[in-house]
């Protein structure tokens, strides 16, 4: 495999290529007013996120469902943790879908916090709001970004999985986050990256037609011999969409950055990852697991599904029954 030349950027250096203005402006202000009637926030605000403005003004927004406090512990996240979360809104489901209306949106994607304290993971709850913002509007297209479902004395992996695919999401994501060796020092030890791998291929045996999409973060010291490998692991197991973005550093007590990649890097990177076969692939330094580029794509594509579907139907419908005799 051949290297891809680039610059290094010392790592306690910001490259000019992140620094960018904040999301302001009526769009955002007027859709921030939605939100804080109905007491939700999205993970666009939460991580102030440089792509927000761009993404709700294309339609397109991630909410964090079950409670703002994690059960896992991973190196790299600012979200709070503690081994039992908050208690569950089971108001939220429908809140969420009346924002979702609200703001317009298009496309959805739903995340979330980890809740190995709750029986099922919460993956019922995710359910319900994926089924409410259907009830709402059947033609918003809803992308379950979802964690690992650890296994209990109550619920299988498959269990939470397929409890997660009945609320009939149209994409089921999972992001492995890092390379196999950096997962045991980047993720919370109940993490694993060959366990990641598995729950997407879960995801599409359950559902065969259902779009698996994952994502990494780049610049915590993998080679890229070792992305090669993750690009080769996501396919082996099914992966349709992948995407690449810079690791940045929330606090100092995170992990530290290793190096800021350059946008020539991703963009080699991305044309790698499309010759290995996937549908899609998002890479840059600002791509985020949930990035406006490839919920368009995502969303063209399962448009021109039920399209074919539909005109597949309407033939099947119309065409009349062969007569058994000559």
């Amino acid at each position: 495999m051949s290297s891809i030349p680039h610059k290094r950027i010392t790592p306690g250096t910001k490259p000019d290529w992140l620094k960018v203005p904040l999301p302001q402006g009526p769009t955002v202000a007027r859709l921030e007013k939605v939100l804080r009637d109905r007491g939700l926030h999205t993970v666009c605000e939460e991580a102030r996120c440089p792509n927000m403005g761009e993404c709700w003004a294309g339609g397109t927004a991630t909410f964090m469902v079950l409670g703002d406090t994690c059960t896992r512990g991973c190196r790299f996240c600012a979200v709070k943790t503690h081994s039992q979360g908050t208690p569950v809104d089971a108001d939220e489901p429908e809140k969420v879908a009346e924002s979702c209306v609200a703001m317009g949106l298009k496309y959805v994607v739903l995340t979330m916090v980890d809740r190995d304290d709750l029986p099922d993971g919460g993956a019922d709850h995710v359910a319900q709001t994926i089924a409410a913002i259907k009830r709402r509007n059947p033609e918003m297209l809803v992308e379950a970004l979802v964690g690992d479902w650890l296994a209990n004395d109550e619920f299988t992996t498959e269990q939470m999985i397929a409890r997660v695919l009945a609320g009939k999401p149209d994409v089921y994501a999972h992001n492995i986050e890092t390379v196999l060796r950096l997962t045991p020092r980047v993720r919370d030890h109940r993490c694993g990256y060959v366990r990641s791998l598995q729950t997407l291929r879960t995801a599409k045996q359950l559902q065969p037609d259902i779009v698996t999409k994952s994502s990494l973060m780049l610049g915590l010291g993998e080679t890229e011999r070792e992305v090669d490998q993750a690009m080769d692991d996501l396919r082996e197991y099914g992966v349709d969409v992948v995407t690449f973005g810079q690791y940045l550093r929330p606090t100092i007590k995170h992990l530290p950055v290793k190096e800021h990649v350059t946008p020539a890097r991703f963009a080699a990177l991305e044309q790698r990852a499309l010759k290995k076969g996937f549908l899609y692939v998002a890479s840059g330094p600002l791509v985020r697991s949930s990035y406006k580029a490839a919920e368009f794509y995502i969303a063209g594509m399962l448009r021109q599904r039920r399209a074919l579907d539909a005109a597949r139907a309407a033939t099947t419908d119309t065409t009349p029954l062969e007569s058994n005799h000559p």
